[in-house]
């Protein structure tokens, strides 16, 4: 599930649970399609489609991260208000609160490649206009603001898709090693997109969004040219959208792992959205400079992509429930170190080793999700578990405000390594999570 941008820095963002080897390899034949008896078995970096899926995505991504620091800066530059900055950013993560259960519905329903191709077709043209309106002094916060919401309701179809694809695209022995290539791809457009959107606005108002309408475009290319469909056959549906909407959720409710397992994810973003302020200032106060400031956030997208890297190693090494509940004591531990740290090497190791841990649980969490949830039913539940998690965002960024203005930043980490220590022993004491599942029958 899914993405991780600065703001948010927590390392599991998206509800994107994924199991070691064992499960993947483990997965229903009705789920995920075998590779068929004597044909050899492709790399993923010879496999077509997956390529072109992951290329587009890439170049996509390291666009919309761009514009991600471009929509502030453009905002303040036509209104000279925070305040109309901070609606600007809150319009663009509306759509990723509101629509995902609706969205989950409609991706099982229609063609996802078509969904996809022409979610990159409506994002490059508003992508496009915001460009040529600021190249011809035009441009107003009304449409930035339209744009902005439209960018973000159509980045929310377009994920739950090309999330739900994957498995329809590589076969069930390369979706652990798919998914943690399509991790390190978001780390690493996070790394080096942020920086990039401030160069490219530095250029020009425009010069951003041109690119990111561009990137788009090549992502629509790259999706003309995949031979494969995205989806199983399906049978003609008759029911109406509140009811598939429903059966998302009560699928993925009647399965305990990935029940709890979303409760747990959502336990942890509240505590990373609130760290992310909070390390911010304890950095500054152990003596970091504001370039300092920027090398924690740099090396801490250094460690996610290296965790991206080795998330398919330990998923053969070490079993699902092992794996869930070591990553959240090891998020406590290192939540404690952050909050003891007396000098910006330590806190900017400990804050790196986080975001290490995160495409860990992300990637093993994500194959066993996708290995048994039938394709008729990804997107919904994709969408249930995104729902789920992430609502926990927008409190930990009023927690973390909060609890900087209450009691300080060395207080505040403290209060989240506590809160760390809870989720860490709710998942020791869960016995769907010490038990590593296998298929549930469905």
């Amino acid at each position: 599930m899914a993405t991780a941008d600065p703001a948010t820095a927590a390392p599991v963002a998206t509800a994107e649970p994924a199991p070691p080897a064992d499960a993947v390899t483990a997965t229903h034949p009705a789920t995920v399609e075998p590779t068929p008896p004597g044909e050899p078995l492709v790399p993923l970096h010879r496999n077509r489609d997956f390529l072109l899926l992951w290329g587009g995505s890439a170049v996509s991504l390291l666009g919309s991260t761009a514009t991600t620091i471009a929509y502030p800066l453009l905002v303040l530059a036509l209104t000279g208000s925070p305040f109309a900055a901070g609606l600007a950013g809150f319009v663009a993560l509306l759509p990723g609160l509101l629509l995902p259960l609706p969205a989950g519905a409609l991706v099982d329903r229609w063609p996802r490649r078509r969904l996809m191709i022409w979610c990159d077709a409506l994002r490059a043209l508003g992508a496009a206009a915001i460009a040529v309106a600021a190249a011809l002094h035009v441009l107003g916060l009304p449409l930035v603001l339209a744009v902005s919401f439209a960018e973000g309701a159509l980045t929310v179809f377009h994920g739950l898709a090309a999330h739900a694809a994957v498995p329809n695209v590589v076969p069930p022995s390369q979706l652990s090693l798919a998914l943690s290539r399509n991790e390190a791809r978001g780390r690493a457009a996070v790394m080096v997109g942020t920086p990039l959107g401030g160069v490219l606005f530095g250029l020009g108002r425009a010069v951003p969004f041109l690119a990111d309408a561009l990137s788009y475009l090549v992502s629509l290319t790259g999706l003309l040219f995949i031979r494969k469909e995205f989806e199983a056959e399906r049978s003609a549906r008759t029911d109406g959208m509140g009811a598939q909407v429903r059966e998302g959720l009560s699928w993925l409710w009647r399965h305990p792992f990935l029940r709890t397992s979303t409760l747990l994810v959502a336990g942890s973003n509240l505590m990373f959205r609130a760290l992310f302020l909070v390390a911010i200032v304890l950095a500054t106060a152990v003596g970091a400079s504001s370039a300092g400031v920027g090398l924690m956030v740099g090396f801490a997208g250094g460690g996610g992509v290296l965790g991206s890297l080795a998330a398919p190693w330990c998923a053969r090494k070490v079993s699902l429930g092992a794996l869930v509940i070591g990553a959240n004591w090891a998020w406590a531990v290192l939540m404690a170190v952050i909050a003891l740290s007396r000098d910006p090497f330590t806190l900017t190791t400990a804050y790196a080793a986080m975001w290490f841990v995160g495409p860990l649980w992300n990637v093993a969490l994500g194959s066993y999700q996708l290995g048994i949830t039938p394709d008729r039913l990804r997107g919904r539940v994709l969408a249930a578990m995104s729902t789920l998690s992430n609502g926990a965002l927008p409190i930990g960024s009023l927690l973390g405000g909060l609890l900087l203005d209450s009691v300080g930043a060395r207080d505040a980490a403290l209060a989240l390594a506590g809160w760390m220590v809870l989720i860490a022993g709710a998942a020791s004491l869960a016995r769907s999570v010490r038990a590593t599942p296998g298929p549930p029958a469905r």
